[in-house]
């Protein structure tokens, strides 16, 4: 089984490449040849933001965690990135924990790819 870790720093909303990077792990997530880590970090720890309102037909991204998670994916949020941006725990959608460098570094080493948004 295959390895892959999904670093996404640009903001939930107004760029396509955060987007795109959680439809990847999406469907990345849905073989049973992969297993899918992504680590939010920078303006991309907003997608972890439970509760998000967005108009009718939209993506919401929440949503798109929470399915992935659904599916066996594996999610943390920089701890230093949410206090940045004053988010505590009490924001984030289920499943996901905060985290820290050390362990974006570990899951580096374990990885076999490492994928940047």
């Amino acid at each position: 089984m295959k390895k892959l870790l999904l670093v996404l720093n640009g903001p939930a909303y107004g760029a396509d490449e955060t987007f795109n990077a959680m439809r990847l792990a999406v469907a990345l997530s849905h073989r049973d040849d992969a297993q899918v880590t992504v680590f939010l970090m920078g303006d991309a720890v907003t997608c972890a933001i439970a509760g998000q309102k967005t108009p009718n037909g939209y993506y919401a991204l929440d949503r798109m965690l929470r399915g992935f998670i659904r599916h066996g994916g594996q999610v943390a949020a920089c701890g230093s990135c949410l206090d940045a941006r004053g988010l505590t725990d009490d924001h984030l959608v289920e499943g996901v924990p905060r985290s820290t460098i050390d362990a974006l570094a570990a899951w580096s080493v374990e990885a076999d790819d490492v994928l940047t948004f």
